[in-house]
């Protein structure tokens, strides 16, 4: 699951923005729109995936009326935390540097491995040129690996900088790579080992925000319990993906 790097920028803007108010009736649920199997745009121009199947279900169990907003990757924790919406559900991994800015709820679906994929088998992924979606620990792990890193908005651009030749490589959530990687006839293919960075994926709410938190808790506790959250898990990732 995607993983992301808190600029200084976003550590700033934590002291102070958060809003200490109690919610109203509906609770705006942020995500990217744009990582697949996650969260993406349908072609109804909707919201859509396992993170929009599961929020609406932990919505319901909750008893809150929710809608779904849309926010850039690179600014997700700022806008939350400005109150732009009042959670995060965007394949988000639980790390100590976020939980400086915002706080998590439970895990909801387990972490997975990071992998890289490129045209060719012979790539150097230490030392060759590899592409990250901008702001992910993905980054940081290629920054820090030898390689050279070039960054990108969004994940589809690292995909296309693979194709185009604009990088060796690109290093992101294998579950988002996997179906990428079958449905391209041959073309892509994994090279190198898996990389392990972060751990499980949870949803992101303002500190001030513990009986919101509370909510969801209890809901994703009692999709865990009742085995639905396992099968959601497989319906959208597979019958090989780890679950509870």
């Amino acid at each position: 699951m995607k993983k992301l790097v808190l600029t200084a920028a976003a550590l700033v803007m934590s002291a102070g923005m958060a809003l200490a108010g109690s919610h109203a009736t509906t609770v705006r649920m942020g995500t990217e729109g744009a990582y697949p199997p996650y969260n993406f745009i349908n072609d109804a121009g909707e919201v859509d995936g396992f993170e929009r199947e599961l929020g609406d279900e932990l919505c319901k169990r909750a008893g809150l009326t929710c809608e779904w907003v849309t926010n850039d990757w690179d600014s997700i924790i700022p806008n939350l935390v400005s109150g732009n919406y009042d959670t995060i559900i965007a394949g988000m991994s639980i790390t100590p540097e976020r939980d400086e800015v915002i706080d998590f709820t439970q895990e909801y679906i387990p972490g997975s491995p990071s992998a890289y994929v490129a045209l060719s088998d012979d790539v150097d992924t230490t030392g060759g040129v590899i592409a990250a979606q901008t702001a992910t620990i993905q980054a940081g792990y290629v920054a820090d690996s030898g390689a050279t890193l070039v960054e990108f908005a969004t994940a589809d651009e690292t995909i296309a900088a693979v194709r185009n030749g604009e990088a060796d490589a690109v290093l992101a959530d294998k579950d988002f790579l996997a179906p990428i990687v079958a449905e391209s006839g041959g073309e892509l293919k994994f090279v190198g080992e898996d990389v392990v960075i972060g751990g499980g994926v949870g949803m992101g709410v303002r500190e001030s925000d513990t009986e919101l938190k509370a909510k969801f808790n209890a809901a994703i506790q009692s999709m865990k319990d009742d085995g639905s959250l396992n099968a959601l898990i497989k319906k959208w990732f597979g019958e090989d993906a780890q679950t509870f």
